[in-house]
């Protein structure tokens, strides 16, 4: 559909429609996000969340009980859950306790959010909701410090190398992995796609971004779905997720400075607006 196209569709009161492709457990809060911002969401995982337990797991726990931990960092609200998944009850009161005496890391507000309802009360946020914010912001006051990471087998480099550099001793324990669903619902999105049905997507990692792309190419779409794309408003959260975008041939349209899906939508709704103002 073309941007022409588009703007008469909508003058006509069509709500126009957003793919959120996020984990299925984000379904609800994120469809209701997005009728608040007037679109009709299409939802479609295009990642997955499965539970991991690594060989550093239990290591990491004595660290962070034992108070040898002077920081631990988590980088998405599903990393504390699938962290507390692996304890017993027990094992999760010592480690609840002993989080409360160390130094806790959220990457973002969604983060945050999570520490706090299991007690963690004023976790620290760096100013800038990424990888590369949590390195400038430690960085000063690290030097001869243990950091404990709890993330995704797919976690940034950039955080422990950034670390590291800074003088700090890190431990990384993967306790979630992600992959990419395969089932009609994805194989129907991307038809909808190449239709010109879809007016907005949501990006809102660099794996999302993988998935989507290869169910275009096992439909033989490689190069079709990026000319598609590129007459809808396509959002990212975050440069690195852009910049996945870039790597196949895409342009975010909308890259918020805050990290987080709401941030994205509002903006992505904004971008539609003065598109339609424009045209």
């Amino acid at each position: 559909m073309t941007n022409k196209g588009m703007t008469e569709e909508l003058t006509a009161e069509k709500i126009p429609l957003l793919a959120i492709m996020r984990p299925e457990s984000y379904r609800e809060k994120s469809e209701a996000i997005a009728r608040d911002y007037g679109f009709e969401p299409v939802y479609v995982p295009m990642i997955q969340l499965e539970g991991l337990k690594d060989e550093v797991f239990e290591p990491f726990v004595q660290r962070v009980v034992k108070g040898t931990s002077d920081y631990v960092v988590f980088t998405s609200a599903n990393g504390i859950t699938f962290t507390l998944d692996k304890l017993t009850k027990p094992e999760k009161e010592k480690f609840i306790a002993a989080l409360k005496k160390t130094r806790v890391i959220a990457i973002g507000p969604n983060t945050e959010k999570e520490l706090v309802k299991i007690g963690i009360e004023k976790p620290f946020l760096p100013g800038d909701y990424s990888s590369e914010g949590i390195v400038e912001a430690l960085c000063p006051e690290v030097k001869g410090k243990t950091i404990d990471l709890a993330r995704s087998a797919f976690g940034a480099k950039v955080l422990i190398e950034g670390l590291e550099q800074c003088g700090a001793t890190v431990y990384e324990t993967h306790v979630y992995t992600l992959s990419i669903p395969e089932g009609a619902a994805q194989k129907e999105l991307i038809e909808r796609t190449l239709a010109g049905e879809v007016d907005a997507f949501a990006f809102t990692s660099s794996m999302m971004v993988r998935g989507f792309m290869k169910h275009a190419e096992k439909l033989g779409a490689k190069d079709t779905i990026k000319e598609t794309l590129s007459r809808a408003v396509v959002g990212a959260i975050g440069t690195p997720t852009g910049n996945t975008l870039e790597k196949y041939g895409v342009n975010a349209d909308v890259i918020p400075e805050e990290f987080t899906f709401e941030a994205l939508v509002k903006a992505m709704k904004k971008t539609m607006k003065n598109q339609l103002k424009s045209n």
